[in-house]
């Protein structure tokens, strides 16, 4: 282990030179210097990391902070006796890493250790936080529930926490200036302290690291989709509604608000398996314009809007294109596509159901029910074999009445 850390520090002061250092025209060691340089910036990222990972002696000399211990000395130190038999100390620091190998560490350590890494010094601080790496984050965890619609919940979120910020401020500058403008008062002069270093390092609210800690704390509620809500409960088996949602770290788990009708419900521990990004970027309560109606043909899964009457918002509902009753089923015989008028199949109802089966016309589809079936609005034709598979994965166990 000795010998690998003594290896490891003349590498760095070895390839600080091969850099540093110009080389002379016709020198036939430029290609060697070039290649060992080439070799140990493209080997080292990998070796900090698997000494971080692994917890090893030289991953707690090099990088105490990855594994949350206080970092007192970011530094290898090598000693040694100069002429005058004094020690002499040559301080290799981790910030003199070339950017690329140092990128490539902060990319592969966890969220809790970037925030451990910021806490060193500020050089670091500022690349621990920036939105590059958290935004790698953030895909890692939250990118198949977070969408467009949530970054814009974040964005208006943000925005309001700001207008909030500036109010305050405003009136408290507008009573201190009240009372500044009385003359006992012209001696008070704002003090630098511990305050002020708070506020300077303090975590800019709109930037991905204060989005990822803010959905990991359960601090912000954001808008993504269930499926099967309410338990299971079977009135919902095989649709998929819109609702705000809270992580729980601790289970691991989120929480739900509905709003039906004005009135909030909510369910809790819901698995990461039921939830997902709105496919489409819509209000639950406008309609979704089709665009896939001519191209319907039986054995097509779909996705249709359903809502119980028109207060309600829309969910979306699994199904299937089926074969028109003067069709025998035969795929080369059959001549459905060419009807104007289409079956939609929900088979997780039991045969007879008035849920079973409804038919809609792909001319002048829009939203077509009434106040005792409920209302059948936009169609999406559903193309991914990671969508049809998530909806036959929540199939039922039994059929519904």
């Amino acid at each position: 282990m000795l010998y690998f850390l003594i290896s490891f520090v003349s590498f760095v002061i070895l390839s600080k030179s091969f850099t540093r250092k110009p080389h002379c025209r016709g020198d036939s060691s430029g290609g060697e210097s070039k290649l060992v340089s080439t070799w140990f910036l493209g080997n080292l990222p990998s070796v900090l990391i698997s000494r971080v990972k692994k917890g090893s002696i030289i991953g707690l000399s090099f990088l105490q902070f990855s594994l949350g211990m206080p970092l007192k000395k970011k530094s290898l130190v090598s000693n040694k006796l100069n002429n005058n038999g004094e020690k002499e100390k040559n301080m290799v620091s981790l910030l003199d890493l070339p950017d690329l190998p140092l990128e490539i560490v902060l990319e592969h350590l966890s969220p809790a250790e970037l925030c451990r890494v910021g806490a060193v010094c500020k050089s670091l601080m500022d690349r621990s936080r920036s939105d590059y790496l958290w935004q790698k984050q953030m895909e890692r965890k939250w990118g198949k529930v977070i969408g467009d619609v949530a970054y814009r919940q974040w964005q208006c979120h943000v925005a309001s926490r700001t207008k909030e910020k500036m109010f305050n401020q405003s009136n408290q500058r507008g009573i201190f200036a009240s009372l500044r403008s009385f003359s006992p008062f012209l001696w008070l002069k704002p003090r630098a302290g511990k305050g002020d270093n708070k506020l300077r390092n303090s975590l800019p609210e709109d930037s991905t690291m204060a989005l990822y800690l803010s959905l990991e704390s359960g601090m912000f509620w954001f808008p993504a989709q269930v499926y099967n809500r309410e338990n299971g409960h079977a009135g919902f088996m095989l649709s998929c509604y819109d609702a705000l949602l809270c992580y729980d770290s601790r289970t691991d788990t989120f929480q739900a608000r509905y709003s039906p009708n004005g009135r909030w419900t909510t369910e809790e521990n819901i698995q990461w398996d039921r939830l997902r990004v709105p496919p489409i970027d819509n209000s639950p309560h406008v309609l979704h314009i089709s665009d896939c109606l001519d191209d319907l043909r039986p054995g097509d899964h779909i996705e249709i809007q359903w809502r119980r009457n028109k207060e309600f918002p829309y969910g979306w509902w699994y199904g299937v294109i089926g074969h028109l009753e003067s069709c025998q089923g035969y795929a080369n015989q059959c001549l459905c596509h060419k009807n104007d008028m289409v079956i939609l199949e929900f088979n997780q109802y039991t045969p007879g159901s008035r849920w079973r089966q409804t038919m809609i016309n792909r001319k002048h589809h829009r939203e077509e029910g009434n106040e005792i079936d409920g209302f059948y609005g936009g169609i999406r034709k559903l193309h991914s074999n990671e969508e049809i598979t998530t909806w036959k994965s929540l199939w039922p166990t039994k059929t519904v009445e």
